[in-house]
């Protein structure tokens, strides 16, 4: 295993955590627009919108928020390793939403996913490359294949390296590398959704 890319960052910390959560749309403005992407492929493939939702590395709940507002009917649950994430996600999303549960949990360890049940879909943004090093991306996505129903699907959004994106190439991976990280894990349906701003959005399928 590739030595550990460590984080500058402690997103434990409530400040710390606060400050990134002020910030991310600042930096980001376009994050939005990935927020609708991850909705409209739910909505494509389950037009009820009755699904059940994990979403990894949850953080202060801007996706959570957004798919809970346009997917009323789903339940959705929020894993993030950091209860200070989990604090600034249930102030965001409201006590008194009852489609939603937190749990604390890191996807770094290597029993995460047991326990968890079975996922129409299962998103995650700008989470991946907090495993702290490229090449432990597709065990990740094996493990995620074992949560999902027959039918259901993965949406993944990233940082890539290629034009306007990262510059370190161990942590981060190019479009490409994302994509092949996806079907080495056994998806064997993978589309690229958006890919802006140094972001990128897939969208993986298993099917047999």
């Amino acid at each position: 295993m590739q030595p550990e890319i460590p984080s500058p960052i402690d997103l434990r910390d409530p400040a710390t955590a606060a400050d990134w959560a002020d910030s991310a749309l600042l930096k980001r403005p376009w994050r939005p627009e990935f927020f609708q992407a991850f909705a409209d492929s739910i909505l494509k493939h389950f037009p009820a919108g009755a699904v059940r939702i994990l979403e990894l590395g949850s953080g202060p709940g801007f996706l959570a928020q957004h798919l809970l507002q346009a997917l009323p009917k789903s339940q959705y649950l929020a894993l993030d390793f950091s209860a200070a994430m989990h604090a600034l996600a249930r102030q965001r999303i409201g006590l008194g939403q009852e489609h939603i549960q937190f749990l604390e949990r890191d996807f770094l360890s290597a029993d995460w996913w047991q326990g968890l049940g079975v996922f129409d879909v299962v998103v995650t943004m700008q989470a991946v490359h907090e495993l702290r090093h490229k090449t432990r991306a597709t065990a990740l996505h094996q493990q995620v294949k074992n949560l999902l129903q027959g039918d259901g699907f993965y949406l993944l959004c990233d940082h890539h390296t290629d034009a306007g994106g990262m510059q370190n190439t161990e942590l981060f991976m190019s479009v490409a590398e994302q994509r092949s990280a996806l079907e080495a894990a056994g998806f064997n349906q993978v589309e690229l959704l958006l890919n802006k701003g140094g972001l990128a959005l897939h969208q993986a399928h298993c099917h047999t």
